[in-house]
């Protein structure tokens, strides 16, 4: 298992919400712990015998938001403002946000553009899957949340809709 791969499955246990995992395959065993205090803890590299591995320890980086110590609020932070009147469209999944359908081409929507219920405002790609992410409701476009090319978390903000 990669890194990346390890990164994506925390990713997935982190929008799971679940607090423990444990993996083995052959000789390599991997535990995932959420919740407690965050700690940097060694890694270490099991091998078969006979085969050496410097045994430098690794920190472990603890998954941004993952876990909080006893006592702290759980309180999220605060989303952008909105005005009461705006339909907030927000990210069903952790991604990349683009405007367009490709680089180069123009973005399915501006900032007060009509639309329509169910018309494409962006794409989210996660995992090199490029999901389309549709109107809620029909308006006027009136605010982006978020530019071409950031990351998005899931329920981040995207657009708001004044409806009509």
């Amino acid at each position: 298992m990669n890194q990346k791969e390890i990164k994506e499955l925390i990713e997935f246990l982190v929008e799971k919400d679940i607090a423990e995992f444990q993996l083995e395959r052959g000789d390599m065993k991997l535990n995932i712990k959420r919740g407690g205090t965050p700690q940097l803890a060694p890694v270490m590299h099991v091998a078969p015998a006979g085969t050496s591995i410097p045994s430098t320890p690794v920190p472990a980086v603890p998954v941004e938001g993952s876990a909080q110590p006893a006592g702290a609020s759980t309180q999220a932070p605060a989303p952008p403002a909105v005005d009461a009147d705006l339909h907030v469209v927000k990210s069903p999944i952790v991604g990349t946000f683009y405007e367009a359908p490709s680089p180069g081409t123009p973005p399915f929507v501006k900032i007060g553009d009509s639309v329509q219920e169910g018309q494409v405002l962006c794409i989210i790609e996660a995992m090199k899957l490029m999901n389309e992410i549709e109107a809620e409701v029909s308006g006027v476009l009136a605010k982006a949340f978020v530019s071409n090319g950031t990351p998005v978390e899931y329920g981040m903000p995207l657009f708001g809709i004044r409806k009509q």
